[in-house]
């Protein structure tokens, strides 16, 4: 594939198709992993401290668990770590700080660290409510962005779509690295070990209770 193509199509999805071994790999790594004395490996410390709030603003505990009671955040910042490319991993820096930036000026605080849930729920909110129109401008924004990175140009991207960029990613990354957690696989969604059971003719509703399938 075009290399050029490749690092637009990952630019809009943070390159979610992972071989298998490198996703379990990381998996893996995440379950030995104690959340109250997590270091990230990708993210500084304070921006660990904001990517763990906001993973549970996207996906709070209800009658599931929270995005981080499933070690979300850990799974994100090995991700980003192990298998995005260095244009991505630039990308996320980049558009964070900008997020992060646009979170301490609204609340008036200093530092990274002492921003709470209240801070960075009306950022993302303001990031994500937008019209069809903007959505469809920030999107060419990014990919003109991504193409100019990949010339190995100097691009650009103004503050508000960097916002937007950096929260749609997370908000995709975050839910697909949710259903690829063990729990939500096994406990959550309709799952049956390999190898299963073959059913040639089957209602779904009756087979899987209405859930979606474990990937």
């Amino acid at each position: 594939m075009d290399r050029r193509k490749a690092l637009r199509n990952m630019g809009m999805s943070l390159g979610y198709v992972v071989a298998t071994p490198t996703l379990i790999s990381i998996v893996q790594s995440c379950k030995t992993e104690n959340v109250l004395e997590w270091t990230p490996h990708f993210f500084t410390k304070e921006q660990g401290s904001v990517l763990t709030h906001l993973v549970d603003i996207i996906l709070p505990k209800t009658d599931t668990p929270s995005a981080t009671e499933v070690q979300v955040n850990i799974f994100v910042d090995r991700f980003a770590n192990e298998v995005m490319e260095k244009e991505q991993q630039d990308m996320v820096k980049m558009t964070m700080d900008k997020f992060i930036s646009k979170a301490l000026e609204a609340s008036g605080k200093e530092k990274a660290v002492d921003l709470e849930p209240v801070d960075l729920e009306p950022i993302v909110a303001n990031a994500l409510k937008i019209s069809k129109e903007q959505e469809k401008t920030y999107q060419k924004a990014i990919e003109a962005y991504i193409e100019e990175s990949a010339a190995g140009g100097g691009g650009n991207l103004s503050d508000d779509t960097a916002r937007y960029a950096f929260t749609s990613n997370l908000r995709g990354l975050t839910i697909w690295a949710y259903k690829t957690s063990e729990y939500v696989g096994e406990e959550i969604l309709a799952y049956q070990s390999i190898p299963g059971k073959y059913i040639a003719c089957g209602d779904v509703e009756e087979l899987t209770e209405g859930k979606a399938w474990s990937l």
